[in-house]
């Protein structure tokens, strides 16, 4: 039987969750909508990554590793999007704009539950 181990998380972490979460939400939306295989393998992939850390957090599972790996996780995210799509500001639609403010967000989480140890 899996424990949650939920007493310990903080504000940050559970601001933290909720945008990893939203971001892998929206990878399995994508892997809905543009079923080209490549694509979808990687949306799929990326979306149970988030996920999972979700879950490792959550039972307590050696959680600075999770934090340290979840930074560059999250950052090839923005990088290979921004190397497929190659938006600019002005083209960004709704689910990219929420994508990548979740995930530079979630970056800047990441890094600060890492410094500070939890």
């Amino acid at each position: 039987m899996v424990r949650f181990e939920t007493s310990s998380l903080t504000p940050i972490h559970w601001l933290a969750i909720a945008l990893a979460a939203i971001s892998g939400l929206i990878h399995l939306l994508l892997a809905v909508i543009f079923p080209v295989l490549p694509f979808q393998v990687s949306f799929v992939l990326a979306g149970l990554g988030f996920f999972g850390g979700i879950a490792l957090v959550l039972v307590g599972y050696r959680r600075r590793l999770i934090y340290a790996i979840g930074v560059p996780f999250t950052a090839v995210q923005i990088v290979l999007w921004y190397l497929v799509v190659g938006p600019t500001l002005g083209s960004l639609d709704t689910i990219d704009a929420i994508d990548k403010l979740a995930q530079a967000l979630l970056i800047v989480l990441l890094v600060a539950l890492y410094a500070r140890g939890r």
